[in-house]
């Protein structure tokens, strides 16, 4: 199976200021991924280009034990969804931007909690056949983005956005990080076969 991206496949993540909701997917999904060929980066659509992940954030990424050093904000560009093997939005708006600015991108382009749970409804089994029964995280995520597009159905906005916790209460920055670490977690185990 050839990636859009070459051997390595590349799962980019969205947000608005990309110092809170998206980079702290962008680390969790590193963390799960760190001996496999897939290749992690995150973006926002209005991104606060050079800053850090704001402390909040970067303070419930450490208590899980993910790396937060060494993080930029960047804006994101067209190269980057083009380069991208699935596109994982932290809302439905988000979601549009990316494909407002790269229409194709549509059948690659998710929500984060969405494509969560449209992993759940891709068997191990399917994708064993798909990818092949030995095959890595890289190749099963590469067979689970069009496998999971067709189970795509409209639901409430509350079941795909994650809310932003931009500038407000700690308590809204863990219901955040509440939301995105079991999305990761589901999509990390399918790929890994956990």
């Amino acid at each position: 199976m050839s990636f859009r991206s070459g051997d390595r496949f590349t799962l980019l993540t969205v947000c608005t200021g990309n110092i809170c909701r998206s980079p702290a997917a962008e680390r969790l999904f590193a963390a799960a991924f760190t001996m496999e060929q897939i290749t992690v980066a995150s973006a926002g659509t209005h991104a606060m280009v050079g800053s850090p992940i704001s402390p909040p954030m970067a303070a419930l990424l450490d208590d899980v034990g993910a790396p937060t050093g060494g993080f930029s904000a960047r804006l994101l560009t067209e190269d980057q969804i083009d380069g991208a093997d699935v596109v994982l939005a932290m809302t439905r708006e988000h979601r549009s931007f990316v494909v407002g600015m790269v229409p194709a991108a549509v059948k690659r382009t998710f929500t984060l909690r969405e494509f969560a749970r449209l992993t759940t409804r891709v068997s191990s089994a399917e994708l064993d056949e798909a990818a092949g029964p030995d095959a890595g995280a890289a190749r099963r995520l590469g067979a689970l983005v069009p496998r999971a597009a067709r189970h795509r159905a409209p639901v409430q906005p509350e079941l795909d956005d994650v809310v932003d916790p931009y500038q407000r209460a700690e308590q809204v920055y863990e219901k955040s990080f509440g939301q995105i670490l079991p999305a990761v977690r589901t999509i990390a185990r399918a790929a890994l076969r956990m």
